[in-house]
């Protein structure tokens, strides 16, 4: 439903196409990349006035921010080397408000690759349970059409709504 003001962290943006959806839909969107290409290429794609107001470079790990209501995620996990994922699993409830969420789209597969290779990084179902389980509750998860996903992705992304338990 429409954001109505709830903060949402979109980590990762690169081009920060989501973060014009969900501003549109009424969220208070910040949008980081600790890449300063991605960040310059979010503000093409979006504009000035809204990139000014929503797109920030800035690093996932360490930025100041008061926890948000919504994690978006789009293949930032599957940007990170997986040694980092536990780190990843802490910060999200570290900026996640008392019950907010963690919902998008999660690459995943039904094996893990050996040797696993990256990125994409892809994981199991199995082990993104493992990794949020001790701070987040499933809420719902959905199967997404090959059709619906950009050609890398095709076939393994899942969409997922976590939970961050209070």
């Amino acid at each position: 439903g429409p954001g109505r003001g709830r903060r949402v962290l979109v980590p990762g943006c690169g081009a920060a196409y989501e973060a014009a959806a969900l501003d549109a839909a009424g969220f208070a969107v910040t949008a980081i990349d600790y890449a300063a290409a991605a960040v310059a290429r979010a503000r093409d794609v979006l504009g000035t006035a809204l990139a000014d107001r929503v797109v920030r470079q800035a690093d996932f790990f360490d930025f100041d921010a008061a926890p948000f209501d919504f994690v978006y995620e789009r293949a930032f996990l599957a940007a990170l080397p997986p040694d980092l994922w536990p780190r990843w699993a802490q910060r999200l409830a570290q900026v996640l408000a008392p019950a907010g969420r963690v919902a998008g789209l999660f690459v995943l597969e039904a094996t893990l690759p050996e040797p696993r290779r990256g990125p994409p990084f892809v994981t199991t179902a199995a082990e993104l349970h493992a990794l949020l389980a001790g701070a987040f509750t499933l809420v719902d998860e959905a199967d997404i059409a090959p059709s619906e996903s950009i050609a890398v992705f095709a076939g393994r992304e899942r969409w997922m709504d976590w939970q961050r338990r209070a």
